[in-house]
């Protein structure tokens, strides 16, 4: 894909609390690709009710319980092909379908990282995740405009590290934010 001129790839959408949308409201989103054909995106703070150990299962791969996390919740990812898994890693590594993020940040669609993570050869930092956001030309930059959404370059112990809830608050730290300063509807002067 090619770089716009605003390219968010590599950057935290983090939800302003006027964004009520369902599938939004109170998110964290980790933006994969953005470019002039539109962007693609993560939410990474909303575990869904199963975990990795389960979902290997789910796919036919038995998890080796002694190398790999199986605990580890699998997140929501957003609206979009809510049935297709999409890993996000570090380090890059080789796998089948990867989008290069990052230096050190990759995300993987194909099976192949699943395998790997099964047999517990898999990247040594990972989250998955079920389904993704997407956005058409122009419509992320339109909903910043809106102030749906405040804008930070990603953090990958916030994306690796933290827990699931607690990702939104340190996104906003990294702006030097506290989310409770701020007014559901932004004004004009």
């Amino acid at each position: 894909m090619t770089e716009s001129a605003s390219d968010l790839s590599n950057h935290f959408l983090i939800a302003m609390p006027s964004l009520e949308d369902p599938n939004f409201g109170g998110s964290l989103v980790f933006v994969a690709e953005h470019n002039d054909q539109g962007a693609l995106g993560l939410v990474i703070n909303r575990p869904m009710e199963i975990d990795l150990a389960a979902l290997l299962r789910r796919i036919d791969l038995e998890p080796n319980a002694d190398s790999m996390p199986g605990s580890a919740p699998v997140m929501n990812g957003g609206p979009v092909q809510t049935d297709r898994g999409f890993v996000l890693h570090q380090p890059v590594g080789q796998w089948g379908s990867t989008v290069v993020v990052s230096d050190d940040i990759g995300l993987t669609s194909s099976r192949d990282v699943l395998e790997a993570v099964a047999a517990g050869k898999g990247p040594n930092r990972l989250l998955v995740m079920l389904g993704y956001a997407g956005w058409g030309p122009g419509q992320l930059e339109d909903e910043i405009s809106r102030n749906a959404w405040l804008t930070v370059e990603a953090d990958p112990s916030v994306i690796f590290d933290a827990p699931a809830d607690e990702r939104l608050q340190r996104a906003f730290a990294l702006l030097g934010i506290n989310p409770a300063f701020l007014a559901a509807a932004a004004g004009h002067a």
